[in-house]
């Protein structure tokens, strides 16, 4: 597995292909779940065509081996998405046929011998080698690879667009013409004719001629929350109802086209910047929105800066998409919240690859320097730690995943290995058997965090204030536990790596309620004139 290309497109495929060995003992009455308004799959011109050039490439020649009784790992290997390198073991997530692999392969690729699958799959095509999609995938590439929003008509870095790096990201541009116009800008004149900073607060109150962005925010210290994070800090998620069959409806793949275009990642329900209410139920809320409720002046003044695979030494990458002026720009709370790609990837030999304190500390003194030119002055940086991610292998190596729920065939230790094997799993060193190997994680991911901490200790900067936070997980767990939750109710089933939703809700609440114990100056004054404010300007035009 040696193209990214491939080891995108196997992941979906093992996914759909799962109907295979469940769909027969699934639910089939499928009567009473609507089309949802057409399948949203086909609103957008790319998506729509992904799917068609899909669907007619590959479909055929699933369906046929599908029908020769061939599991989803046959299918991965015969249409040449999976590979065995020589010398390599063979990568299975199921069961071996009963005939032996190289004659159950050979029957396989008999099937489709003829097959244009087979040519596409060889050849470094994609769907965006396709003439008229050549220039949006273009767009799409850029937007992803700089964290910068796809449609930005003034270039101000934010978006009335809400995926492809759009609001869900960061707060709703209100003028997206006028590139003075954005959240976490000072009023222009106290926002007397219009909303320069996007709050919703703006007008003169004509009982006494005193604009309200000044009657309300005038010394209530604004100020926005950034995010300088991984994929757990975009809150990457992947629905189990996407891959478990007796859940799938029409309406489960709804949310699809919106995930795809945000990476996979549910930036809008994140605990860091999140603003929907959540979907778990908990009473717990984003830094954001507690932010917001804190002082509603601070509205839609947010920043998800992250990405999937982020770590410290790759941040350079696109922390210049962070949109902060020294001058006109509100101060700003930046959590630096790179927890595990500095210790995690998917070699054989992961170790090596792993981050030295060393250069930790060169790349962590880029990013503060970086930061310090750019926020203004009285800011906050908030350095967080790694966790010790054994709890993923202690808390799931022996449940069943969900692509094995319903045969009691595929576990999580058996998921790790598969993707262990592949080399595509997100953290060989935590997900895996080897127990020394876990143990060698967790002690790298120490010494980072105690690098961070001497870091937070020892410099000093002149535009932002640094501190120290440690991710600890055990901690939530335990309140988790209070509540009658078991831990592994706090990890995302597809994945089985990051934290789900109701652990990053816990998370900003642990983090919220250390800020106001040990540092209550970072979060900001509470504003008396929240009531007005809502009185007079509702949701403030909302998210």
């Amino acid at each position: 597995m040696k193209s990214p290309r491939k080891v995108l497109m196997v992941a979906p495929l093992f996914f759909l292909l799962t109907l295979h060995t469940s769909a027969s003992l699934a639910y089939d009455d499928q009567s009473s779940s609507r089309p949802s308004n057409g399948h949203v799959c086909i609103e957008k011109l790319f998506l729509k065509t992904t799917c068609y050039v899909v669907v007619r490439m590959f479909g055929p020649d699933i369906i046929k081996l599908l029908e020769a009784d061939m599991n989803a790992d046959v299918v991965c290997h015969t249409l040449e998405f999976c590979k065995q390198d020589p010398g390599q073991p063979l990568c299975h997530l199921y069961p071996l046929p009963k005939d032996t692999w190289k004659f159950t392969l050979k029957k396989a690729r008999q099937i489709v011998k003829k097959s244009p699958t087979l040519t596409y799959s060889r050849s470094d095509s994609d769907i965006c080698s396709l003439p008229f999609l050549a220039k949006i995938c273009q767009k799409i590439k850029l937007a992803i690879e700089n964290s910068v929003p796809f449609k930005d008509t003034d270039s101000d870095k934010y978006s009335v667009f809400p995926t492809l790096r759009g609001y869900h990201w960061r707060g709703r541009d209100c003028n997206d013409d006028d590139k003075t116009v954005y959240p976490g800008r000072r009023p222009d004149n106290w926002d007397a004719r219009q909303d320069s900073n996007c709050n919703g607060i703006w007008g003169v109150d004509p009982k006494d001629g005193i604009p309200y962005e000044k009657k309300f925010c005038e010394g209530s210290q604004p100020r926005g929350i950034i995010l300088l994070g991984d994929s757990a800090g975009a809150h990457f998620h992947i629905p189990p109802e996407w891959i478990t069959a007796s859940q799938m409806s029409l309406k489960s793949f709804f949310n699809l086209p919106a995930a795809l275009t945000d990476e996979l990642n549910w930036p809008q329900l994140s605990g860091a910047t999140g603003f929907l209410n959540s979907t778990s139920g908990l009473k717990e809320k984003s830094i954001y929105l507690r932010l917001r409720k804190r002082n509603r002046c601070n509205h839609r003044d947010y920043q998800n800066i992250s990405r999937n695979g982020a770590s410290s030494q790759n941040l350079k990458n696109f922390i210049e998409s962070l949109s902060r002026n020294q001058l006109l720009d509100h101060p700003a709370i930046v959590i630096y919240a790179m927890i595990g790609n500095d210790v995690c990837n998917g070699k054989i030999n992961p170790v090596p690859e792993m981050t030295t304190p060393e250069k930790l500390f060169s790349k962590v003194m880029q990013t503060l320097r970086y930061l310090d030119s750019h926020l203004p002055n009285g800011s906050h940086v908030i350095l967080y730690s790694l966790p010790d991610g054994t709890f993923l292998w202690d808390n799931l190596h022996n449940r069943y995943h969900p692509l094995g729920q319903l045969n009691k065939d595929v576990t999580y230790e058996h998921f790790y290995s598969f993707l262990n094997c592949l080399q595509v799993s997100p953290c060989h060193g935590w997900m895996s058997s080897n127990q020394t190997l876990r143990t060698l994680t967790s002690e790298r991911a120490e010494q980072l965090s105690n690098t961070l901490k001497r870091i937070a200790a020892s410099q000093k900067f002149a535009n932002f204030n640094l501190l120290y936070m440690d991710f600890d997980f055990q901690e939530i767990t335990e309140e988790w536990r209070k509540t009658g939750g078991q831990p592994w109710q706090l990890i995302e089933p597809v994945d089985g790596f990051h934290p789900n939703e109701v652990a990053l809700q816990l998370l900003a609440d642990s983090f919220w309620k250390k800020v106001q114990l040990q540092w209550p100056q970072v979060l900001g004054k509470e504003n008396p004139f929240n009531p007005q404010i809502e009185q007079v300007f509702g949701d403030q035009g909302g998210h």
